[in-house]
């Protein structure tokens, strides 16, 4: 037995993301994963790890969390984050958050401070300033990209509600493990992929040549060195649905599991909408055995009760953590995008997800390390 380390930002990812935006993530991840070992090496509990680790990611606009949350149909930040110390069976959640600058360290206020699990709106609210907790300007979350996307959503009345990207053969395939992208060419059809290959952003003088008169919606238009089509997803450019959740869960060395989530929930979304997140046993869960975070389409995480059911399915059917992650990936969730990290009282980890991709970084004591985006 031995501590494990898992975090995630988010499932659904654009294929065309950007090499520098994946590397951004990347290093985000990696910097959060650093600290998190160097705390478990450092004896520090998995509960007090994971609110770290999730405050870190709050207080950066990288991802749908904290600041440069998603924004609600009313340009609105509407933060929601849950925690639960699979240990003491003690968990808090919270919803509707327009101030409070960690939510995921209210979440824990509300487990740790309070006879509830769940506070929401204006009574989380109050209880943020009877707490003491550090207050913000509600503009401290909101960032110039994400009313862009909201812009963009409102436009074509969509919310970030699914993560299916399209599915004929004439789609842009997802970048290989070396980064590499198809290049593409478009017509008044869509999007249709060439065989041969775009690296670091860029196309070659070569590659360039078949691009020079492409036609979008029947238009011809400039293809600029470097330039990809973006894909459409509901009617809008993917890339306005990229940032997303992001979780944490971690087993200390004495096998205690905790698990936490944050996010802004969904661009676009109908005020008083409340994601998988906030919710113990969908988003966010941990007992004795395990701790899972989720992410993706909220809606049917919810449905299908994905955290807890990792963790039935180890305590009742006898399944390992990767086994039991693959069964609700693949049985649960149904026709539902989404992924999660796990980690087991016994020092396993293990991540799952059917979308395009999922921002992630794991670590376990005997050596395992990775920090990933795509399958």
């Amino acid at each position: 037995m031995g501590w494990a380390i898992a975090v995630h930002g988010g499932a659904g990812v654009d294929p065309c993301l950007p090499m520098e935006r994946q590397q951004e993530a990347k290093d985000l991840l990696l910097h959060c994963l650093n600290l998190g070992v160097s705390a478990l090496k450092a004896s520090v509990p998995a509960i007090d790890v994971v609110e770290l680790l999730v405050r870190e990611l709050e207080t950066n606009p990288v991802f749908n969390s904290g600041r440069g949350s998603a924004l609600s149909a009313k340009g609105t930040v509407e933060m929601e984050a849950s925690i639960m110390d699979g240990f003491r069976n003690k968990c808090g959640a919270v919803s509707g958050l327009s101030t409070v600058k960690n939510p995921i360290s209210l979440a824990r206020l509300v487990m740790e401070r309070s006879p509830h699990v769940y506070l929401a709106f204006n009574g989380a609210e109050e209880f943020a300033r009877a707490q003491g907790v550090e207050i913000v300007d509600t503009s401290y979350f909101i960032t110039a990209e994400n009313k862009e996307r909201l812009e963009q959503a409102k436009s074509v009345n969509s919310i970030q509600f699914d993560y299916r990207l399209p599915e004929s053969d004439d789609a842009v395939g997802k970048p290989n493990e070396n980064g590499l992208l198809p290049t593409v060419k478009i017509h008044a059809k869509g999007i249709v992929a060439f065989d041969k290959i775009l690296q670091n952003g860029e196309l070659s003088q070569k590659e360039l040549s078949p691009l020079e008169s492409c036609m979008q919606n029947g238009d011809k238009m400039a293809c600029r060195k470097g330039m990809l089509p973006e894909f459409q997803m509901n009617g809008a450019p993917i890339n306005i649905y990229e940032p997303e959740t992001v979780g944490c869960v971690v087993v200390d060395s004495e096998g205690h599991c905790a698990s936490a989530t944050s996010t802004g929930g969904l661009i676009n979304k109908m005020s008083g909408r409340i994601g998988d997140s906030p919710i113990i046993g969908a988003g966010t869960y941990a007992n004795g055995l395990c701790a899972v975070s989720a992410t993706g389409e909220g809606e049917a995480i919810i449905r299908a009760t994905v955290g807890r059911d990792v963790a039935a399915l180890m305590e009742y059917k006898g399944l390992s953590l990767q086994e039991s992650v693959d069964f609700v990936i693949n049985k649960r969730l149904e026709d539902g995008k989404g992924g999660l990290i796990a980690v087991s009282s016994n020092g396993d980890v293990a991540a799952g997800f059917n979308t395009s991709g999922m921002f992630r970084a794991c670590a376990t004591e005997e050596g395992y390390f990775e920090v990933g985006i795509w399958q």
